[in-house]
């Protein structure tokens, strides 16, 4: 099912989107707010409107803007009015600018995003990504607003042309969508029942990464180990896994995010016994008492969530486990909350994601009796994080005077400029800051380098070797940085003939037929 509703839109039209003299001088940006899902949208986005002929704005205003939006957190409706009442005098200025909004709130809102404002040219769901180029051409032909939801997928995004952030390391989507019922979760209603794609699809796009210089992947699912349900695999997650193995370049395998209630001993057995998959596991935990767990219909118990933390361990005593945990979920009880606080000790998390419950319309605990007050969240919360933050540097202080190989990454911590210290990611995902000795070689993001942590804090190790401490192993996917670099530049580097072509998802290479 889908629905288009053409209202008038500010300022005029001049040229359709596909009219390539017009879309040569086009600009794009892409503003993408959430979870991993929608930054890995957000580059399918990019590809389109670059496959349409537009390019990126490289500072300055762009004729076309996109919002990929979230509708998980409380403030998120606020925030995207707040950013488009700010364009709309720009627009009003700007005849023939375009502004479109995606993702899960416009899955949600629809209409209301149209009615509130009115100079929004384009409003698409998240099952019609590809849609977009179509709806802005038509809403410049026809000065009228267009409005495209479907109530189901469309088309696998996986399928859609790609603009890379990265070319090091790039999101791989396996499955969308969620089968569960979590009653604080509004996510299964916005993006629908769970989608498997076949593995050699899968293994496919991860094999054209890697050609590209690609040397890390992240595998994405709402609900990455029950992958395989679908097509009667309930084994196919771990035979992913294993798979990922045998991919000649690839170094490094992540995925995100696993459910505790499906989480199965193949899976950590293929994670112990394939090299590149890390030793790195981010297991959503969300409450430490059994009757929140409940009452979030989790079907599992803290009891279960720790024996699955203790069996990680035992195959990968150095595995960094990271977590998402709720506060103030209706009707949590001092008790209830100390149970969580109780958790978080035991777990010894490397890193938590830690969210005020957020009450979101649509949603059985919107629902619930016993909202609490937000100054009583306000106290758990700040004593969960002040938790977990002390024992995050307990964990980072044990790994000073250890080495540790670095994937060098094109960020920056706030302070790099002032310490010229470079950053990157470690093989258990801590984040590292380090300075390169004088006279040694400087790495390019995709490197490795290989040193020892000389400093902790809660949120990042540091490390400052001598150079007969520090080693760096330049890998294809530094060579991709400065392919990609020369090409931004427009002058090809010396292995390149040309300019980049947009990479398609799906791409057309031989594809296997499983994943054992």
């Amino acid at each position: 099912m889908s629905m288009t509703l053409p209202l008038p839109i500010a300022g005029t039209v001049s040229s359709a989107l596909g009219d390539p003299d017009a879309a040569a001088q086009r600009t794009y940006e892409v503003r993408t707010f959430g979870c991993q899902m929608n930054v890995h949208d957000s580059e399918r986005i990019s590809g389109l409107l670059e496959d349409a002929g537009l390019s990126r704005v490289e500072g300055g205003q762009a004729d076309v803007v996109v919002f990929n939006t979230c509708a998980v957190r409380e403030n998120a409706d606020n925030k995207l009015y707040g950013n488009l009442g700010m364009l709309k005098a720009v627009k009003e200025a700007r005849p023939g600018m375009q502004i479109a909004v995606g993702g899960c709130l416009a899955q949600k809102d629809r209409e209301t995003i149209l009615r509130k404002a009115p100079w929004v040219d384009a409003v698409f769901g998240t099952h019609n990504i590809g849609a977009l180029p179509a709806l802005l051409q038509r809403a410049r032909h026809n000065q009228d607003a267009q409005l495209e939801i479907l109530e189901s997928l469309d088309v696998f995004p996986s399928t859609l042309p790609t603009r890379r952030e990265s070319v090091y390391a790039g999101w791989v989507s396996i499955s969308v969508g969620c089968n569960n019922t979590c009653t604080f979760c509004i996510v299964p209603s916005l993006r629908g029942k769970e989608r498997d794609r076949r593995p050699g699809e899968i293994l496919a796009e991860i094999e054209a990464l890697v050609a590209d210089g690609a040397v890390e992947v992240t595998l994405l699912g709402q609900n990455v180990n029950s992958y395989g349900v679908e097509f009667g695999d309930r084994g196919a997650f771990a035979k992913l896994l294993r798979a990922c193995g045998s991919i000649e370049g690839l170094e490094r395998v992540r995925f995100t995010s696993p459910h505790p209630a499906a989480f199965t001993d193949d899976v950590i057995d293929a994670m112990a016994e394939t090299p590149n998959v890390m030793p790195q596991l981010h297991m959503p935990l969300q409450s430490g008492s059994d009757r929140v767990l409940k009452a979030m219909r989790r079907s599992y118990r803290s009891s279960r969530f720790l024996g699955i933390l203790d069996r990680v361990r035992e195959r990968m005593p150095h595995a960094a486990i990271s977590t998402d945990i709720i506060v103030g979920f209706p009707g949590e009880t001092d008790e209830d909350f100390q149970a969580t606080l109780d958790v978080v000790e035991q777990s010894r998390f490397a890193t938590a994601f830690t969210f005020q419950y957020s009450r979101r319309p649509g949603t059985p605990a919107a629902d619930l009796p016993d909202q609490l007050p937000k100054a009583v969240v306000q106290e758990r919360f700040e004593r969960l994080t002040a938790l977990q933050d002390r024992i995050a540097r307990e964990e980072n202080a044990r790994q000073v005077g250890t080495r540790v190989e670095v994937l060098v990454t094109d960020q920056q911590g706030r302070k790099g400029s002032e310490t010229h210290r470079l950053t990157g990611r470690s093989r258990d995902q801590r984040l590292v800051h380090f300075s390169v000795p004088d006279g040694a070689e400087v790495p390019r993001p995709g490197d490795f380098v290989t040193l020892p942590i000389t400093e902790a804090a809660s949120f990042h190790l540091m490390s400052d070797p001598t150079t007969e401490e520090y080693s760096l192993r330049r890998s294809r996917a530094g060579d991709a940085w400065d392919r990609s670099q020369a090409d931004s530049c427009g002058v090809p580097a010396p292995s390149d003939g040309g300019p980049r072509p947009v990479l398609l998802g799906m791409p057309s290479l031989p594809v296997r037929g499983s994943a054992s």
